[in-house]
């Protein structure tokens, strides 16, 4: 996953601390003036270069797959990331800088004048930590934030699986899958998203629940909600919506299948209501069919009884019309 290896930002006070009592040790080893220069050349060397090393760890977002951009985006927002990102690299180049300036300004022949000048520097080099010390937090609560998101990966077919409340979705995706599946907590909502997989002829599928994003209309989502659904446009090959024809999730199967038609609206049809080949492919399948059958769905099953269940499961595949791209000579 992108964010995955994304390393703990230090604190400026860290850095600091970190800078100054390095060029302690370097000074202790010279004297004189030659001492307050390597002092400088080392404070400024770690300053920079650790700043530096805050901002190559992130991703450019701009190379990063729009799933996992639009995500980020809605829990941390991309362009204020961007900002921050922007404000270390230019501390990391003033302490470079600043290092450079204060050594050529350092007397060959008067070591009071050379520490005083070492020391200015130093307070320098803070302020600019100083004004830092917020960008390098937020980046900080933005990886721990990032990092808690599941590996989908964009590459691997993926199958979402929507519906309301207790129509199923997760005991399928559990079954499926036996249940050796990933279960993280997004940021923008109390309820886990899980990812099982399962592999039919040496491709491996994604089945997406998302519940607490699918599980209601549009516009009773919050906008972050609906950003993440726009991220999850960008990585399912197919959709499986689940009702429940017996209306035992507690929800009408009126409201069920309106919420199916806004669903479909989401991920399947273009701006003009129509469908094109480049859509996902979209399947409505009847849980509890041991209860009821009385809508009209593509498939039906009963994950309780295990009947149907595996025909659902082929059936959402061959909806995704993925095929596997096989090396060719030329």
């Amino acid at each position: 996953m992108i964010f995955e290896d994304l390393p703990t930002t230090p604190t400026s006070e860290e850095l600091l601390d970190k800078a100054f009592s390095r060029a302690a040790r370097a000074g202790r080893a010279k004297s004189g003036v030659e001492a307050q220069e390597s002092m400088l050349q080392t404070a400024s060397n770690v300053l920079s270069d650790n700043l530096e090393n805050v901002v190559t760890a992130w991703p450019d977002f701009d190379d990063v797959d729009p799933f996992y951009r639009e995500l980020a985006d809605a829990v941390v927002g991309v362009d204020e990331a961007r900002t921050h990102l922007s404000e270390v690299t230019w501390a990391s180049r003033k302490t470079k800088s600043l290092g450079r300036e204060y050594i050529g300004r350092l007397p060959r022949d008067d070591p009071d004048l050379a520490r005083k000048l070492r020391k200015q520097a130093f307070a320098r080099m803070g302020s600019v930590m100083d004004e830092v010390e917020d960008d390098l937090q937020f980046l900080n609560e933005a990886r721990d934030e990032l990092k808690t998101f599941p590996d989908i990966r964009p590459d691997e077919p993926a199958i979402v699986v929507a519906g309301y409340p207790n129509v199923g979705k997760s005991s399928f995706v559990n079954d499926v899958t036996n249940a050796r599946n990933e279960i993280a907590q997004y940021p923008f909502t109390t309820k886990a998203v899980r990812v099982g997989h399962v592999e039919r002829d040496h491709i491996r599928y994604q089945l997406v629940d998302t519940p607490g994003l699918l599980d209601r209309p549009a516009d009773e989502r919050n906008a972050i909600e609906e950003q993440a659904v726009s991220a999850l446009t960008h990585l399912a090959d197919a959709v499986l919506f689940m009702v429940d024809a017996s209306a035992t999730c507690g929800y009408p199967l009126e409201d069920q299948l309106a919420l199916g038609e806004d669903v479909r609206a989401t991920f399947v049809d273009t701006d003009d209501g129509e469908s094109d080949e480049d859509d996902v492919g979209f399947l409505t399948v009847c849980n509890k069919s041991d209860l009821s059958t009385d809508v009209e769905a593509d498939a039906y099953m009963s994950v309780e009884t295990g009947e149907g269940v595996e025909d659902a499961l082929g059936a959402a595949i061959d909806a995704t019309g993925y095929e596997l791209e096989l090396p060719t000579r030329d």
